[in-house]
């Protein structure tokens, strides 16, 4: 029986370096491209989408919370977009002491052209892997991150 479970053991590492390694080939590549074509960073591109989700903006601890960075990690990347003319803060009606970011219309175009763009890369990068097996791994790794969450913090119910 020990055998078995070091062999489970092993196996679920090696899932585990695979996720990693598939993830970083991702990120790298999409990077990479983000650079190229538009001259600029994923991080700026997840600042963006998070902005672009959200109805009316969102307060800098919002989305420090949302891109799970740090404050300042939040305020270097908004100042940036800020420079660029693509978000604006502006005084939380809601508390004085705080500020609520948005995209500005130059920015929401921006990032529709850059999300299409990002969508047509991701679909290509994954375009080796056959329709059925792309849901099926997307189902396992619902069902992984369900997991993970559970054992991480038993106490906390998974966030579907």
């Amino acid at each position: 029986m020990a055998a078995a479970t070091a062999a489970a053991s092993r196996e679920r590492l090696r899932l585990w370096l695979r996720l990693l390694a598939a993830t970083n080939e991702m990120e790298r590549a999409l990077r990479r491209r983000l650079r190229d074509e538009f001259d600029t960073t994923l991080p700026r591109f997840d600042v963006m989408a998070a902005l672009d989700a959200a109805e009316g903006g969102l307060s800098m601890s919002e989305l420090s919370r949302r891109l799970m960075v740090t404050n300042g990690n939040t305020t270097v990347l908004v100042d940036a977009l800020e420079k660029e003319g693509r978000v604006r803060r502006s005084v939380s009606p809601s508390d004085r002491r705080s500020y609520t970011v948005e995209l500005t219309e130059s920015g929401r175009k921006a990032f529709g052209r850059m999300a299409a763009v990002h969508a047509d890369w991701v679909c290509d990068l994954l375009g080796g892997i056959a329709d059925h097996d792309a849901a099926h791994l997307s189902r396992l790794l619902h069902d992984a991150r369900l997991a993970i969450q559970a054992g991480a913090d038993p106490t906390q119910e998974a966030h579907v």
